[in-house]
């Protein structure tokens, strides 16, 4: 294991915090822009007795997630916009075993193949769930390469801990990237115990068996209000964001991964320029920080939502802040040629604050 600083790619450090979490298996194809995952765990997971294996479609790779999974051992896929569309129904029917297991959303543009320009169009597919059955996924969204390493890390725990799949949603940008981080690896013996695992039938106990099916009398309705009070869970104890000069803000700014990155930047170019502007960044995007938008709109009533799409995150905003909240939006979806670099949000900056009432 690898600790200390390391100046690395986003995709990279992905891989290596799957490993450093305890991920044995990883099954996976490739695809622009996150090969690079694939290709550090092909070379690095023989080298501790793990497994790689490049399945012969995605559809396949999600199938052996969660043959893997089921046995109670770490394991991740990862994929852009078109091959997590390919692993829906697998992911469904992990939701529906109460599965864990990591999958990684490295977006490009869309849909059908696009391209690989960096997007965040794939928001309502990662936390609205695009497959079957009405369930949720744990969502999270990282903004930089060391978050990459963080967030991966907390996939692998979040996952366990509730038994849910979990999704790294990151983009292009972050993927390609590099910079320094701080790796800090952990022992094994943190990993947690799985007694719910299949290990097959020991003389003096029951068998243990994963399935989504539920045919008994009212056990299918049962287990939907068991898995709603699992996400109510969630929202009350694994929500996160990053507040940035909110407390005075006239105006907030809301965005997540790159794109928050970029707004950051032109956060702090408002700051010097005297206008009171803030930065609002959802981490989680399931469960999404409702609390914590709610709690700014009850001080701030301007929030100016920006994406690298034409608008998803927003119905989401707009459903946490107070009723009386305005919320803007300046999105930037893939094709334009390049993303938005800091100025040209201080300019959308400087003309939504145009917009607003006077105050008398």
């Amino acid at each position: 294991m690898q600790s200390g600083k390391l100046f690395i790619k986003g995709n990279e450090a992905v891989a290596l915090a799957a490993i450093e979490a305890g991920c044995v298996h990883y099954f996976g194809y490739p695809i622009t822009p996150q090969s690079e995952i694939p290709e550090y765990l092909a070379r690095e997971l023989p080298k501790i007795g793990g497994q790689f294996l490049q399945a012969e479609s995605e559809t396949a790779a999600i199938n052996m997630l969660l043959g893997a999974s089921a046995t109670g051992v770490r394991s991740m896929t990862s994929s852009s916009g078109p091959g997590i569309s390919l692993m829906q129904e697998g992911i469904s029917y992990m939701a529906g075993s109460e599965l864990p297991g990591v999958i990684v959303d490295v977006m490009r543009s869309g849909p059908g193949l696009g391209g690989i320009d960096a997007s965040q169009a794939d928001y309502f597919q990662a936390t609205h769930g695009g497959g079957h059955g009405g369930y949720h996924i744990i969502v999270l969204a990282p903004c930089s390469v060391q978050e990459m390493y963080d967030l991966t890390m907390l996939a692998f725990d979040l996952s366990d801990i509730y038994r849910i799949p979990a999704m790294v949603l990151a983009d292009a940008v972050i993927g390609q990237m590099k910079e320094s981080i701080v790796a800090h690896p952990r022992p094994a013996t943190l990993l947690p115990e799985k007694s719910w695992a299949v290990r097959g039938k020991e003389e003096g106990q029951s068998q243990n068996i994963v399935k989504s099916l539920q045919l008994g009398d009212g056990e299918m309705e049962a287990f939907h209000w068991k898995m709603h009070a699992r996400y109510q869970s969630l929202s009350l104890n694994e929500c996160r964001w990053e507040e940035y000069l909110t407390s005075d803000a006239e105006l907030i700014v809301t965005a997540f991964g790159s794109a928050a990155r970029i707004a950051k930047s032109a956060v702090e170019m408002a700051r010097d320029s005297g206008l009171k502007i803030g930065l609002m960044r959802p981490i989680s995007l399931y469960p999404f920080p409702q609390a914590a938008y709610r709690s700014l709109s009850e001080r701030c009533k301007n929030f100016l939502d920006i994406e690298l799409s034409t608008g998803q995150m927003i119905n989401d905003v707009k459903l946490s802040v107070a009723r009386d909240t305005e919320v803007f939006f300046y999105g930037r979806p893939p094709g334009t040629g390049s993303l938005p670099d800091p100025e040209e949000l201080f300019q959308h900056i400087k003309s939504t604050l145009w917009q607003l009432p006077v105050q008398v």
